[in-house]
């Protein structure tokens, strides 16, 4: 998977030049409009590609990782801080209980960040509109613990691994969403030398992410 990956860069990246560049000149609307949809499915087909690339060198144990000691709660501020408009433009209700003191963490911050990116981008897409999602933090003897819970819009399948490659919760869905988000969260997760589950209740969606605290802490 990880040759394969890298062998589709190269084509790719010269499909996104040539629309970039033709996207540059003066053309009739439907040819614009045209020009406008292959930039848009190109991308969608790159980032997908280097989903597949990480993943598959996560489960190779060649994902590079760099720790450092973090604050777990400020990273998961720093997360909230950056999805701001996206937790806004989606009517969503976000319901926060992170601890004002340090949780510290040894991991590597930039791949738990893409955990926590994912996990909300995941609840905000798929979330029931007008409900509400949760994010809470704390303690657990010597492991931190992340609980994400939001209520699906589409009937959740009991018994299903949503954290399996390009599962998707709604198989019927077309909003562009590759079904790698949770894996790669997963693969990323572990990586870092901590856990990620998913547990289902109903139509209630529950993710949980536990880390060892820093054993400097």
């Amino acid at each position: 998977m990880t040759n394969v990956s890298h062998d589709l860069k190269t084509p790719l990246t010269s499909i996104i030049s040539y629309a970039d560049l033709l996207a540059q000149e003066e053309l009739p609307p439907q040819a614009a409009d045209y020009v406008h949809i292959l930039q848009e499915k190109a991308a969608r087909l790159k980032a997908m590609v280097q989903d597949v690339f990480d993943i598959s060198k996560a489960a190779s144990g060649q994902l590079p990782i760099k720790p450092k000691h973090l604050d777990l709660g400020k990273l998961l501020r720093q997360t909230l801080a950056d999805m701001s408009q996206a937790v806004e433009d989606s009517g969503l209700a976000l319901r926060t209980a992170l601890p004002e003191d340090a949780v510290p963490v040894y991991a590597d911050g930039d791949r738990l960040y893409r955990v926590f990116q994912n996990l909300l981008g995941n609840a905000l897409k798929y979330s029931l509109p007008g409900t509400r999602v949760y994010l809470a933090l704390v303690t657990q003897g010597r492991q931190a613990l992340v609980t994400l819970k939001n209520t699906s819009a589409a009937e959740l399948r009991p018994g299903t691994d949503y954290t399996g490659r390009f599962v998707r919760g709604d198989e019927s869905r077309t909003d562009g969403g590759s079904g790698l988000g949770l894996s790669i969260a997963q693969s990323f997760t572990q990586a870092c030398n901590g856990d990620l589950r998913v547990e289902t209740d109903g139509d209630l969606f529950t993710v949980r992410v536990t880390l060892p605290l820093d054993s400097l802490s």
